[in-house]
């Protein structure tokens, strides 16, 4: 007698203690540092509120559909990304691996992000804060030159933490604090993945829901800061023109993908987990909607404090003005006020207009402080922690932003280790004899000797190499393979018959259209788009060099020779497995074949599976 479907067959692979722990993994790896400093910045520079339209289409139309794909993938076939892939179709096997390869790329350099976090975070704690002033020179005599020819909060960002080189091309040493930082951040990450799920499910609970806290305390100072409204009208009222540069779309469509972290089999890992009578339509949906809306949460408190940051400065601005003009004219102290600024400016011109010009007064212009855009890095680094100084209690809000970086950057990165962990469990070569706690280990140590190249002098040019090419057209590559393995290699068809034995019910025509068409059809443009867009921008990048002509403003260098040499290496790396691995078993294929008793494998089917 055949086991019904509704008893599957025990496997002996862990299992989530609840469904909420597996909710708030796919929570915590899908919402990133990203979600708090690259969604804000695109709303900003794309039209406020009109980058909405874009994004939420792309989400509906190229998020979702591939979330749902990868989590029922996972959920039928209860393997890592490189054994679903090659149960589907040994032919599709690289793309198994070049997910697999993309999750260790991107874990290098992910970590060091969260290396710059924690040493941040320790150096919270004094009084004043270390990037608030300006040390002295080695003399004594005076301000230290870069420190005061730039600004605290640089120098502290590129001398006192990166020691940053020059040039990609000087290395420069390993700084020693990093390392400490590294080697720390490496070992939380093996203490919380230390037995795969089983120990990344407890740690889930801090680390996924922290940072909501976080975020709801800067929201509620941020709104009661002088300025923030302006932040968050600027923010979000709408330019409809934006919607016809191509590239507000292009960006919208990159966000909703790397957001969602598709494509890195850390997704397809956490939801193998599953027991396999379960909703893994509605789980899609969830973590869509829980993510998106978090870009969105977040956004508030970050310009509710950009707002305060650009108030302040105009107010610095308006107020360097107003003594020059009362030590030049002689006027009694308090008589020009910002309130009245502009009607004092207005006088003074049309009775004094030599006078003035000769003050050359800085024009102060609240917009233009409010178009100072960043992303990345230079928001958390550099333009937050200017904001924080300017706080009462800097120090508690540097200490929380900090600590809410690290939980948002710490269960991304539990997502990046069970995509590399998960599938090597499972590989054939890899003894089931090794206990868990001995190969996370070494993939830990492993990671961490490679990283230590992120630590040198010209570390951060790297690690901005890396999110540039490893981290984004190998993952577009991989999920057009992924839809058009499911859709046309394993059929569409025998799949929603799958989706419909493991939710009870067939997957409707929205995914029916999106899973066949829509989907790879959306990522085949925004690949093309993107490859285009690659190869029109020059190869260069910015470098911090005291010694240029414009410091502090960053010079343009253009990458050597064997530098985009390695860009395009670690762009093609993961892609060639796909092809490669292709025609590795079409060639076993036709060798076999002309085996009289060779009998081709059936295809596989999780009902087949299971009964």
């Amino acid at each position: 007698l055949s086991v019904p479907p509704e008893i599957p067959k025990e496997d002996g692979r862990p299992k989530w203690d609840n469904k909420f722990q597996y909710i708030l993994s796919c929570i915590g790896f899908a919402v990133g540092l990203g979600n708090v400093w690259r969604f804000p910045y695109l709303c900003q520079i794309h039209g406020g509120g009109a980058f909405l339209i874009p994004y939420f289409i792309a989400l509906l139309f190229e998020g979702i559909p591939l979330l749902h794909l990868e989590l029922a993938l996972g959920q039928c076939l209860r393997k890592g990304s490189i054994g679903a892939w090659n149960t589907i179709s040994p032919y599709l096997g690289g793309v198994g691996v070049g997910s697999w390869m993309v999750s260790v790329l991107v874990s290098l350099y992910y970590n060091t992000v969260l290396t710059w976090v924690m040493w941040y975070f320790t150096n919270s704690f004094q009084e004043p804060l270390p990037w608030s002033v300006c040390p002295l020179n080695e003399n004594r005599t005076g301000l230290n030159e870069e420190c005061y020819e730039s600004t605290a909060v640089n120098y502290f960002w590129y001398r006192k933490t990166l020691n940053i080189t020059p040039d990609v091309t000087e290395s420069g040493t390993l700084q020693w604090w990093l390392i400490l930082c590294l080697a720390a951040c490496w070992a939380i990450v093996y203490l919380c993945t230390i037995r795969g799920i089983e120990t990344t499910g407890k740690a889930i609970y801090v680390t996924a829901i922290f940072p909501y806290l976080v975020l709801t305390i800067f929201l509620i100072h941020g709104l009661t800061l002088p300025g923030a409204t302006d932040g968050l009208a600027y923010l979000f009222t709408p330019n409809l023109n934006t919607l016809k540069n191509p590239r507000v779309w292009l960006d919208a469509a990159t966000q909703i993908f790397f957001s969602l972290s598709l494509a890195f089999g850390g997704l397809i890992a956490f939801s193998s987990y599953n027991p396999q009578k379960n909703d893994c339509e509605k789980d899609a949906v969830t973590v869509a909607i829980v993510n998106s809306m978090t870009s969105l949460y977040a956004s508030i408190p970050v310009f509710s404090v950009l707002g305060f940051k650009a108030t302040t400065g105009y107010w610095d601005c308006l107020d360097r003005n107003i003594i020059s003009i009362i030590n030049e004219f002689d006027l009694p102290e308090e008589s020009i006020m910002r309130q009245n600024y502009t009607a004092w400016i207005s006088f003074l011109n049309s009775s004094y207009p030599e006078k003035i010009a000769g003050l050359k007064l800085k024009s102060c212009d609240l917009q233009e402080f409010l178009d100072q855009s960043v992303s990345g890095t230079g928001l958390a680094f550099i333009i937050f922690t200017q904001a924080i100084i300017l706080m009462p209690g800097s120090q508690a809000w540097a200490i929380l932003f900090f600590i809410m970086l690290f939980s948002l950057g710490l269960s991304s990165m539990f997502g990046n280790i069970e995509g590399v962990f998960t599938p090597l469990l499972e590989l054939p070569i890899i003894s089931k004899s090794i206990p868990k706690e001995l190969l996370s280990g070494i993939i830990c140590l492993i990671c961490f000797l490679i990283a230590l190249c992120f630590t040198l002098g010209s570390g951060s040019y790297w690690i901005d190499i890396f999110d540039s090419y490893a981290g984004s057209l190998p993952l577009l590559v991989i999920a057009f393979f992924e839809v058009i393995g499911v859709a046309y290699v394993y059929k569409i068809k025998r799949f929603s018959k799958d989706v419909k034995w493991m939710t009870g019910r067939k997957p409707n025509l929205y995914w029916q259209i999106t899973w066949r068409f829509i989907s790879p059809l959306l990522l085949l443009i925004v690949f093309v788009a993107f490859v285009t867009l690659q190869i029109q921008k020059p190869s260069s990048y910015a470098a911090w060099n005291p010694k240029h002509e414009g410091f502090p403003t960053k010079e343009e260098k253009v990458y050597p020779p064997w530098v985009l040499a390695i860009c395009v290496l670690l762009a093609v790396l993961p892609c060639v497995f796909v092809p490669l691995v292709a025609l590795f078993h079409l060639i076993k294929r036709m060798c076999r074949s002309k085996d009289p008793s060779f009998v081709p494998p059936e295809v596989f089917s999780c009902q087949g599976a299971n009964s």
